[in-house]
């Protein structure tokens, strides 16, 4: 089927759209999987705390995955399952969470940025999920800045205390 110019004109501000839900998409994954990964080394550590901080966070990047896929179905496009970049292999809390503070903030920029960018190809759904997002993750962000100044401020003894506690939940709560 030929465009006119104007249905043409559309098509490309939706497939713009699509293009930045689908880059979304990638990097929402790429979040999922890394803080899985940090997941299961916090949890093996005896890290309780953060390793349920990982895991939820992980589980909310799911959902942006299928808030994100639906829009693009929405519009017409295919989605992408693609992960943005692959897993980064590391076992250090603090490095941890200096990675996962960087990938929220991160998101954030680029989802502001893409909210602007719908807005401009008058696409207020795809601006307005972008939004919502940039919520989320600045929430994110928040949460694993707090840890990261608690280890700060505790240090090694914040992550002492994780493991305490689950070796006393472990052993019945007999000290």
């Amino acid at each position: 089927m030929l465009f006119s110019p104007t249905n043409q004109n559309e098509k490309s501000m939706k497939e713009k759209s699509i293009e930045l839900l689908n880059k979304a998409v990638a990097d929402e994954l790429t979040a999922v999987h890394q803080y899985m990964y940090f997941h299961f080394h916090c949890d093996d550590q005896g890290y309780d705390l953060l390793a349920n901080l990982f895991k939820r966070t992980a589980i909310e990047e799911m959902v942006h995955v299928e808030d994100l896929s639906e829009r693009i179905l929405f519009l017409g496009g295919d989605v992408e399952m693609v992960v943005s970049d692959d897993v980064k292999k590391i076992h250090d809390v603090r490095e941890m969470l200096d990675l996962a503070i960087k990938m929220e903030e991160s998101s954030a920029d680029d989802y502001n940025k893409w909210a602007n960018e719908c807005s401009q190809h008058n696409d207020s759904a795809s601006k307005k999920l972008f939004e919502a997002l940039v919520e989320d993750e600045e929430r994110h962000f928040d949460q694993f800045d707090d840890e990261m100044t608690n280890l700060k401020k505790f240090g090694d003894n914040y992550l002492a205390l994780q493991s305490i506690e689950r070796s006393k939940q472990l052993g019945g709560g007999r000290e």
